[in-house]
């Protein structure tokens, strides 16, 4: 390696999955420095890790009513198709959460209740508190029947993250003209604001909203169901065209809004069929992309078929994964559509999970300060070592400082050479 050019490390190493450069970090300050901690670097190896064919999953321990269960796992992941699972320590391990319904860059939220907020990565472990929201610490008392959730995205211009708590005004107490009130979380500030206009839209809360494309997405509540969308770069409001599914509030109780390769899907059951649409975001239409036969449901859900299967990923070209929250053999779940066969993907001792596709990744958020650094920050070189190990270097032209002559006259002597890495991270 010491021999290769810095790009061409970069290019190896970017292949990589993500914990085996965890432990890179530990062999090389470099490759720690300049390489593995640099965001472009760690989103090259992200996308490098969505091409790569294998779905990875994360399990978040639910509340299952029984107050206290010494089975309480906080986090754990696996990768479908493996038998193998990891448990995820946390600082929070006999604490229940509830997750967002998307994960962003490897990065899932954790809310419950008046608590401050978790985001956290479950491969490096990284995580980070944030405070409640005034929704949070004034309504949660007043509401007991409804669990609402908040929603976390990315800002796809700029790259940003934001949880968004979205709620309809008179369902809390709120005496204000907008129907909606909608508060944003910024992470360089660390602190909650609200986004004005809010949605002009009632919110239909039983359904969590979903991330795709820049947008968090809401059912609509109301006469006519629409879906909702939140552009997180301009943090403005519009509906998307109508789906051609969706027109009461009945049909809206047998489907589920989801997420499926960053493309918004809706979920339908019609018995005797579940039916995925599928949103062109170019062409602005709908378009059935799978049905399934209710009538050949596995044998586990014979006993309770109205329940939906949340659709998760689609694995290869012929298989579905779902999540199926009733389920007290596993909470994963696949469909063999050729053959039509079910099929467990994961069993659990423990059944109260929420399960949802993620992307390993280095990615976490930065504080302002330090990001900013970082940014301007180049490697420094010591005297002792003209080069870096590892790096190309190359001869570059540097002036001598000015000498001043018995005449008054300034000596500018010609630029001497000087070992510079190009090796920096000025790129980050």
């Amino acid at each position: 390696m010491e021999l290769l050019p810095h790009d061409v490390v970069e290019y190896i190493l970017e292949r990589l999955d993500a914990k085996t450069l965890l432990k890179f970090t530990a062999v090389s300050k470099q490759w720690k420095s300049s390489i593995i901690q640099c965001r472009s670097f760690q989103t090259r190896q992200m996308l490098h890790r969505k091409q790569s064919g294998k779905t990875d999953v994360v399990l978040v321990s639910l509340y299952d009513g029984s107050g206290s269960n010494p089975n309480i796992e906080a986090l754990r992941t696996l990768v479908v198709g493996s038998t193998v699972s990891v448990k995820i320590p946390t600082s929070w391990e006999n604490k229940f959460y509830q997750v967002c319904n998307s994960s962003c860059d490897g990065l899932i939220c954790l809310y419950y209740r008046y608590d401050p907020s978790i985001v956290v990565n479950p491969t490096t472990r990284w995580h980070r508190t944030i405070p409640p929201c005034n929704y949070q610490l004034e309504a949660f008392d007043r509401i007991r029947l409804v669990s609402r959730s908040p929603g976390f995205g990315k800002d796809k211009i700029n790259g940003t993250y934001k949880p968004v708590w979205l709620y309809n005004s008179a369902e809390v107490g709120l005496k204000n003209k907008s129907i909606t009130t909608c508060e944003v979380f910024d992470f360089t500030t660390n602190a909650w604001r609200y986004i004005v206009p809010a949605s002009p839209y009632l919110i239909y809360h039983s359904q969590d909203p979903v991330h795709c494309d820049g947008s968090l997405h809401w059912f609509t509540k109301g006469d006519e169901t629409n879906i909702l969308a939140l552009d997180l770069h301009t943090e403005t409001f519009q509906v998307i065209p109508r789906p051609p599914f969706l027109h009461s509030l009945l049909l809206l109780i047998e489907s589920i809004i989801c997420s499926i390769h960053d493309r918004l899907c809706v979920s339908e059951r019609i018995w005797p069929e579940q039916v995925i649409w599928s949103f062109d975001s170019e062409d602005k239409t709908w378009k059935k992309i799978y049905s399934i036969d209710l009538k050949t449901t596995p044998y586990w859900r014979r006993n309770n078929i109205w329940r939906t299967f949340t659709p998760l990923s689609v694995l290869g070209k012929d298989k579905l994964l779902f999540y199926d929250g009733e389920s007290s053999d596993g909470p994963l779940v696949t469909l063999d559509l050729k053959t039509k066969y079910y099929d467990i993907a994961y069993k659990c001792n423990f059944k109260a999970y929420k399960a949802l596709c993620y992307v390993p990744s280095l990615i976490s958020i930065l504080p302002y300060s330090l990001r900013e650094r970082r940014r301007s920050s180049e490697p420094s070189v010591k005297k002792s070592k003209q080069r870096w190990r590892g790096n190309k270097t190359k001869q570059c032209l540097q002036p001598s400082p000015e000498r001043a002559t018995s005449n008054g006259t300034t000596n500018r002597p010609k630029p001497r050479p000087h070992s510079c890495s190009t090796g920096n991270t000025d790129h980050c």
